[in-house]
């Protein structure tokens, strides 16, 4: 049978460029203990449960002259210790040792000829952990055929599931000659083959053509002297390096301010991002007078019949929120943000959150994947910021015994997109990861502070005798003080996870 991909995954693979490389990754921290969970443990546990997923033993294959879509074939030449490697940081490796070589693993696309996905082991870190980073293609988890890999290897008990041997044999990718045949029959047979094709090549050419336009305006640009003008501190041309900063916060503290003030976590976490942002922004000195709003695209789970539902039962939708982050009051921010869910709400299409969470698996790692494609489908509508987030399990989960500590989502940037923020709550924490282009961006780190102050800022509303922090503009050499402050926190560990 022809295993042909789908439209909607054949736009991911026609859209991706050096720039950007469309693949989701995930960091996650592990407390060995004494299972003695390795390298070898991990590779054991992925040959032991990679047959619930056989996307991930297959490959794209072109069809020549690009007649028809191209097929989802096995990898007669799949080698599981290429995908996933070992490293190590010297000990004891620090947090932003860590996130330095992660910045590095997500820059880089996947390799093509190959199934899309890897997966690093990293050794090497402070008090014995370990962390386990994986990265897979947006084409590959669609969360409808095919769920993330990172949800099947990890169980609500240290010791791990037992299941069948795997007796899997490639089969025989199709020759050349039975390619183009096939394209011809699904050409005649399906008129979607034909759509399918055409959209597929009028994007790479448009991609191309707007890649030789873009060089032909730089060297014009460099001729006559001017710069191209400016998208605001959340826009711009991206380069081919990313920075992955993340932030560990406790999961209590969003669930005391909600208690104050009403609405729900996913409210209060939206207006920790808001308030994040704003003082960000202003240390950076940018005029609050002119930027009111962030315009943000937030993927939520939705009861939709018009909708393709995911394997695990529901659907993912867009939603918009206009991110108050002109406004100085963290209350007001907070009932601003609640206000605009609260529409959602009385639709009756909201999906419960402890519904999600109790999803079999560790399901936010391909609900963070589903979001990406929404983002990624929503570009036209001209959003400035995505901010997923995904509730998790509230008790720990282990991979072959290692308990994990922390789980961090890395999403990928989308043209024009410098920064996305994705979100996950586990086990009483709550893990920020932020994934900023590195030029554009250079003071992710900044931003992962300004979003710890703004839940201390809410904190501080939410109970008496907090202490307040300092806010308002800051001067030249207090915003110099901020930043030297955000590289050494950068380098330390911050509770039982890693952040940045």
């Amino acid at each position: 049978m022809v295993d042909r991909v789908r439209a909607r995954d054949l736009e991911f693979l026609t859209a991706e460029t050096a720039e950007t490389p469309l693949h989701n990754a995930t960091i996650e921290i592990f407390d060995p203990g004494d299972s003695g969970f390795d390298y070898t443990r991990l590779v054991d546990l992925i040959r032991d449960r990679i047959a619930f997923v056989p996307r991930y033993r297959q490959r794209v294959q072109a069809v020549p002259g690009h007649l028809a879509a191209p097929l989802w074939v096995d990898d007669e030449k799949f080698d599981l210790g290429f995908h996933v490697r070992r490293s190590a940081l010297p000990r004891p490796g620090t947090s932003g040792q860590l996130l330095e070589l992660a910045s590095r693993i997500v820059s880089r696309p996947l390799d093509r000829t190959r199934p899309l996905w890897e997966v690093y082991f990293v050794e090497g870190l402070e008090d014995g952990r370990v962390a386990v980073l994986s990265k897979t293609h947006q084409a590959l988890v669609d969360g409808v055929h095919t769920v993330d890999l990172g949800q099947l290897l990890l169980d609500t008990q240290p010791t791990p599931r037992e299941f069948e041997p795997d007796d899997w044999e490639p089969r025989r990718a199709p020759a050349p000659g039975a390619l183009v045949a096939g394209a011809v029959k699904d050409a005649v047979t399906d008129g979607q083959t034909v759509v399918n094709t055409v959209l597929g090549t009028s994007r790479a050419v448009l991609r191309t053509a707007d890649e030789r336009t873009r060089g032909v305006r730089s060297v014009l640009g460099a001729v006559t002297g001017r710069r191209p003008k400016s998208r605001g501190v959340i826009g711009g041309e991206l380069s081919q390096q990313r920075r992955v900063v993340t932030v560990e916060t406790c999961l209590g503290d969003y669930r005391k301010v909600r208690k104050v003030h009403g609405g729900t976590v996913n409210d209060v976490i939206l207006a920790t991002v808001t308030g994040g942002i704003r003082s960000w922004l202003m240390t950076r000195a940018e005029s609050m007078g002119g930027i009111r709003q962030v315009r943000a695209l937030v993927p939520v789970s939705v009861i939709d019949e018009e909708l393709e539902a995911t394997s695990l039962g529901s659907q993912i939708a867009a939603h918009f929120v206009d991110l108050p982050v002109g406004e100085a009051s963290p209350v007001v921010r907070l009932h601003q943000v609640s206000y605009s869910f609260q529409a959602h709400k009385e639709t009756g299409r909201s999906v419960a959150a402890n519904r999600l969470a109790g999803v079999a698996g560790f399901a936010p790692t391909t609900f963070h994947a589903i979001g990406s494609r929404v983002a990624a489908n929503e570009l036209r509508r001209g959003y400035q910021l995505s901010v997923t987030n995904v509730p998790g399990p509230q008790a720990p989960l282990y991979a072959a015994g290692a308990e994990m500590l922390a789980s961090y989502p890395v999403a990928p940037l989308l043209p024009g997109h410098p920064l996305v923020i994705s979100v996950t709550s586990y086990n009483g924490g709550v893990f920020y990861g932020i994934t900023a282009d590195r030029d554009l961006v250079p003071d992710a780190d900044l931003l992962g502070i300004c979003l710890r102050e703004a839940l201390d800022e809410l904190l501080e509303v939410s109970s008496a005798g907090r202490q307040r922090a300092p806010r308002g503009r800051r001067t030249g050499s207090t915003r110099s003080s901020a930043r030297s402050s955000a590289r050494s926190a950068a380098a330390k560990p911050r509770g039982k996870g890693t952040s940045g």
